[in-house]
């Protein structure tokens, strides 16, 4: 009987680790316990971990969707709210958006032939390298001056594909060319279209590289700031525009801006989780048994 000996870990090792820990998880949980808290307890001097629990902050700012009336809430601001539906509504069209374009574009690039094909393949990902702060006074003014869609949930979901749809394009490239060609040629033999080809045959096969797509399409859109707070209005903002506007000089309620930040995030990892169960299937749909 062989016995196993295990190499004993520097202690330095472990140090490393539970900071790394405490870094990524301490911010969360101190964003949740203090959106758990009154203004009263947060501002206090002797604030700590042992408090009274409350969901007030979490109905201020999600008054107009509650089926009660909360008695603290004196008048209802419908302020994130309406963000939260328009960071919805812009992350989920620009994702579905860039998605549909996205794995087209790929496809050509990847099995038609002609002139110039690599050089617009890398042109398409150096797009990609350029930062949004370049774009925003180009942007700014060409929305507003020339096409007059600045303010609206529709000029924002154009910048978000056009700035997502390079990187896109450029993963997907990666899955598709990874398909067997015979599987396309024998589906044209049996008498099937080119886009039956297209979406039968590809697009059921890079499962996997839409899902990455997607998640990162979704969680950029979902996120980004920049572009957004310089292209809404009061009307079309989103949330983490919304959040950073409701910093002010003379009032910060920090429970209800630690709570929509604790909002914030779950509709990307509910996004996240779906998504990444298709890329467990699709990864485990060609598996054989040995």
């Amino acid at each position: 009987m062989s016995a196993k000996t295990y190499e004993r870990q520097n202690p330095a090792f472990y140090a490393l680790l539970v900071a790394l820990v405490v870094m990524a998880v301490g911010p969360i949980v101190m964003m949740l316990t203090t959106s758990l808290k009154l203004n009263v307890d947060i501002m206090s001097d002797s604030a700590s971990l042992l408090f009274m629990p409350t969901i007030r902050n979490y109905e201020t700012a999600l008054c107009d969707f509650l089926w009660y009336e909360a008695p603290h809430i004196d008048y209802c601001d419908k302020t994130f709210g309406r963000a939260l539906v328009n960071s919805l509504i812009i992350a989920l069209v620009s994702t579905v958006i860039t998605l549909v374009i996205g794995c087209m574009a790929a496809y050509a690039l990847v099995r038609f032939r002609f002139m110039g094909r690599d050089t617009v393949s890398l042109s398409t990902l150096a797009m990609r390298m350029v930062p949004p702060a370049v774009l925003l006074v180009p942007v700014f003014g060409i929305w507003t001056f020339q096409f007059q869609i600045d303010g609206t949930r529709a000029g924002i979901i154009l910048v978000y594909v056009a700035m997502n749809l390079p990187f896109v394009i450029w993963i997907l490239q990666s899955f598709i060319v990874q398909v067997p060609i015979q599987l396309e040629e024998a589906a044209r033999m049996d008498g099937a279209g080119p886009f039956q080809v297209f979406f039968l045959v590809v697009l059921p096969l890079i499962k996997p590289g839409l899902a990455a797509a997607a998640i990162f399409t979704f969680r950029v859109a979902w996120n980004e700031f920049l572009l957004a707070n310089a292209l809404a209005d009061r009307n079309s903002r989103t949330v983490p525009v919304t959040i950073v506007n409701s910093i002010t000089e003379f009032d910060i309620d920090w429970g209800v801006i630690m709570a929509t930040g604790m909002l914030l995030a779950i509709p990307p990892i509910i996004f996240t989780f779906v998504a990444s169960r298709q890329i467990i299937t699709g990864m485990t749909a060609g598996a054989v048994k040995g």
